[in-house]
């Protein structure tokens, strides 16, 4: 299978098992298989988040900005294992975060905010052992950044 250009919410799902609520991209392009990727995600004011955090100051919880990236990477790494043809989209694999270290959060991310992730993998052991670096940008600016492994149990 070849990875199309830009992938969408529904080729997305087709490729980590997240749904709504939980998606949290909308959009991957520009996928360099076993490299990097870009993700976006359009924040409006309707995400089911901002009705707690925080009432009159809606501002994204870092936690779920990690996870969007986690997902970013989590697409990057199937799409690698999807073009090597290890595994095939829709399979019931998992990836699973092992540790998070390094993350900064810069600016609140806030409704109106278009966040593009850039993710990169920055080591790989096999099929199973993964570490990423992840950054947010808004408007060209970095807002948040992290690292993290990740591990694809077999079967």
């Amino acid at each position: 299978m070849i990875i199309p250009e830009v992938l969408r919410s529904e080729d997305i799902q087709k490729i980590i098992p997240h749904r709504y609520p939980f998606l949290m991209i909308d959009k991957v392009k520009n996928i360099e298989v076993g490299k990097s990727c870009i993700a976006y995600k359009n924040v409006t004011n309707n995400e089911w988040f901002f009705q707690g955090h925080f009432p009159n100051y809606p501002v994204m919880p870092g936690v779920l900005i990690i996870e969007a990236m986690a997902q970013a990477a989590g697409v990057l790494a199937f799409a690698t294992l999807i073009e090597e043809g290890v595994t095939k989209p829709g399979s019931s694999d998992f990836v699973y975060f092992t540790s998070i270290e390094n993350a900064k959060f810069k600016r609140p991310i806030v409704p109106g905010d278009v966040v593009k992730f850039e993710i990169e993998i920055d080591q790989r052991r096999g099929n199973k052992f993964w570490k990423f670096i992840a950054k947010a940008f808004v408007d060209d600016v970095l807002a948040d950044e992290a690292e993290f492994k990740a591990m694809i149990p077999e079967g």
